[in-house]
């Protein structure tokens, strides 16, 4: 029998502190996105300081793009560390309990990113990267912990749109990067029109960041245990009861029940993580929760560092601009593909996630991510790289909504709604550290594979060859999410966990499992 205080949750209107909870729940989304964009034009300064290249004069104050990769890798194993150790803190002693602690490190080594010691470059990339690591393990804790909380809190019949609202708030952590970005460079710029403060400005830029994340550290801290931990977890009902009416326009009268109507102590429900009987009943939909969001984050990242190749052929030539004014111009880029493509297809997931189902947006942008990529890479030599137009950049900008319109938005959705709420953030963080490992391969193995000699580096396969590859990702995602993802729309939290103990797993006709 399920508990009361569970089904009036799933039934509750949409109200005020669902919307409020998006914010508080997102500001880290918001965070780690913003950290991730800032630092292409960020590496744009620090190139102009510590990367004089006087003796080639095609190489201008250009920073390795083992550096950037490397500033990016080590974030992104911060985040694994971070996914794992919360994820698992977040079910053995609550959501709220540790939510605080992983929006502080973020704040704190967001502004010790900014505070990098030494003037030498060395010592000066050293300590931006142990900074960066640091954030990374804050970023990578508030996955789990910001996806299952919004789960918990939200009803069944508009839980995913309240999912992915809070995974948008990336799309704005993109926009808000460019927008510093722009500001803190054109402040610069007509301060002094040149390269003098270009060591202070990325420091301001990377520390401004902390900003928002940093204001909503009060509100996360009066957030109450979500009422599914604690009458599920804890099992103490008549405080989920008092919780749940301090949040939500529910009387705790109406919800008092008898504690014989609570879950039996079976053998079934008293599994350990890990155990057979987790392995028989929820192995296979951690390892679809994982092995997609692998997938998409292999074809994400790489995408990201792709982007170097629009620079080159939009950004003026850095012999004619400062440093403010190059690093202006590669933030005006990332907010113009945010704003057309990233943003909107965010959006688009809030409105069909809860009409067409998970596994169908997911299957759909796998497919479309590999139609665009393919577009790009074949004629890639023989067209695209000498026309240059507005027709690559909406064929690159169609990789992004797709992908937001699809994986990227539903592997962070389904694993906050599968399993277990004594395993949920677990599970979620595994899931999230599994697609973290594929972000890395990403970042790493499309900077070595997409080069060719003149670039400095032993010979890759080429741009072409590299973007057929990640079509074939594309592909492979999308046969895993057909034959393994489970569909939960429109089902509670509680059924969604019984999907994996349903006899046979069987596919459904629309393709996903019931």
């Amino acid at each position: 029998m399920a508990l009361k205080v569970l089904t009036d949750l799933d039934s509750a209107r949409t109200q005020y502190y669902h919307f409020k909870a998006i914010i508080i729940a997102g500001m880290g989304l918001f965070t780690d996105a913003y950290d991730l964009f800032c630092i292409p034009p960020i590496m744009k300064l620090i190139g102009r300081i510590y990367y004089r290249s006087p003796t080639d004069s095609n190489n201008l104050y250009e920073v390795p793009r083992t550096v950037t990769s490397a500033m990016i890798v080590t974030a992104l194993l911060g985040t694994v560390i971070g996914q794992l150790v919360f994820g698992r803190l977040g079910d053995l002693i609550g959501r709220r309990k540790v939510y605080g602690f992983a929006l502080m490190i973020m704040v704190l080594s967001s502004f010790g990113c900014g505070h990098s010691i030494c003037t030498s470059r060395t010592c000066v990339l050293l300590s931006l990267g142990f900074f960066r690591f640091l954030l990374g393990i804050g970023i990578g804790g508030d996955y789990p912990l910001s996806a299952t909380i919004m789960s918990e809190f939200a009803n069944r019949k508009t839980r995913g749109a309240f999912i992915a609202g809070v995974f948008s708030m990336q799309g704005f952590g993109i926009l808000a990067s460019s927008t510093v970005t722009m500001i803190v460079c054109s402040i610069f710029n007509r301060a002094n029109g040149g390269n003098d403060g270009a060591d202070l400005a990325w420091r301001l830029i990377l520390m401004i960041g902390a900003i928002p994340a940093g204001l909503t550290y009060y509100w996360r801290m009066m957030m109450p245990e979500t009422a599914r931990y604690t009458a599920l977890v804890d099992r103490n009902v008549p405080q989920a009861a008092r919780d749940m009416e301090k949040v939500l326009d529910i009387s705790a009268s109406q919800i008092v029940e008898e504690f014989s109507t609570y879950l039996p102590n079976s053998p079934r429900s008293n599994y350990s993580l890990f155990s057979k009987t987790f392995i028989h009943s929820h192995g296979l939909d951690l390892f679809a929760c994982s092995i997609s969001w692998f997938l998409v984050d292999i074809v994400f990242y790489s995408n990201n560092l792709f982007q170097s190749q629009i620079y080159k052929r939009y950004l003026s030539n850095n012999h004619n601009v400062n440093a403010f004014q190059e690093a202006f111009e590669v933030a005006k880029i990332q907010a113009i593909i945010a704003i057309c493509s990233t943003i909107p297809g965010y959006f688009a997931t809030m409105y069909f996630i809860d009409r067409i189902g998970r596994v169908k947006i997911q299957m759909m942008g796998f497919f479309f991510m590999a139609i665009t990529l393919l577009a790009i890479g074949i004629p890639y030599y023989s067209y695209w790289n000498n026309n240059t137009n507005i027709g690559f950049m909406f064929l690159y900008g169609l990789t992004f909504f797709f992908s937001n319109f699809g994986p990227n938005t539903t592997t962070f959705i389904v694993p906050a709604e599968l399993f277990p709420a004594r395993f949920r953030t677990t599970c979620h963080g595994i899931s999230g550290a599994v697609g973290k490992l594929g972000a890395i391969i990403g970042s790493i193995g499309f900077l070595w594979a997409s080069h060719n000699k003149k670039d400095g580096y032993n010979e890759g396969i080429g741009m072409t060859a590299s973007l057929i590859l990640l079509a074939g990702v594309c592909v492979v995602g999308m046969i895993t999410t057909y034959f393994f993802t489970s569909e939960t729309m429109g089902k509670s939290l509680e059924e969604n966990e019984n999907i994996g103990i349903n006899e046979d797993h069987q596919n459904e006709s629309v393709g996903g499992r019931a």
